[in-house]
């Protein structure tokens, strides 16, 4: 039989579970108690998020997409943005070399609007931070109703250099996928998975809403709100902001 290696990591973790909750050594006994069923509640909490995941993941693949939608793009650098550099990018073209799923944002920023919104801004800064470790496992794009100009020129001002940056301008793929009605867009997340017959197939789709909350739907898609969570006073009324004095 082999010898097992072994594994500094796995020694770390076990010290580490062994001292959780983290506790200093002169908390009362009302904190200590209170600190282990928050613990309890932690732990269940991670547990659904896993169940949550499990569940997503049993989703069928369903039939292919009957639309290969085009959207509008233009050079990595995003300082070239004459009309000749834009060109055409199909969906079924948005995946990545030797990957066969395609993590797409719904961008909030409507075709007439001046700009776009600062909930969806703070997520996407995010996503910029993040892209490169996520294209290791998938594609990652971000879409906007708004004109590939206007969206690349914000997005030079906000410094994303990492995303991939799409217009829908003139598609119907925002309505098509719930992320707009005659109230305006919404924001989101959907993942796409290519076939073995090469064929485009919708994998999920999650909006802000969820339930009667208008908000929340994607909260876990930004660490913003989680780091707030952590605050004493949790996070308020906070919203974010495009700018800051």
């Amino acid at each position: 039989m082999p010898e097992t290696q072994y594994n500094p990591m796995q020694d770390a973790l076990a010290r580490m579970a062994a001292r959780s909750p983290v506790l200093l050594p002169h908390a009362s006994a009302e904190q200590r108690r209170l600190r282990r069923e928050l613990m309890d509640a932690e732990v269940a909490l991670k547990e659904q998020r896993e169940k949550v995941a499990a569940l997503r993941r049993r989703l069928p693949q369903g039939t292919p997409l009957e639309t290969d939608y085009v959207f509008r793009e233009g050079p990595a650098d995003l300082s070239r943005n004459a009309p000749a550099e834009m060109t055409d990018a199909r969906l079924s073209d948005l995946f990545a070399l030797g990957k066969e799923n395609l993590i797409l944002i719904h961008f909030m920023f409507g075709a007439a609007a001046e700009n776009p919104c600062p909930m969806c801004t703070m997520w996407a800064d995010g996503y910029d931070a993040v892209a490169e470790h996520v294209s290791q496992r998938a594609a990652l794009v971000l879409v906007a109703k708004a004109e590939i100009g206007r969206l690349r020129a914000f997005a030079a001002a906000r410094g994303w250099n990492h995303l991939r940056l799409l217009s829908s301008h003139d598609t119907s793929f925002n309505a098509d996928f719930g992320m707009e009605d005659d109230f305006g867009q919404w924001p989101g997340v959907s993942v796409f998975r290519k076939g073995e017959d090469g064929r485009v197939y919708h994998f999920y789709t999650g909006s802000a809403p969820i339930g009667a909350d208008l908000a929340r739907g994607i909260d876990l898609m930004s660490p913003v709100w989680h780091l707030f969570d952590l605050l004493p006073e949790g996070r308020g009324d906070w919203f974010p902001s495009l700018r800051y004095d």
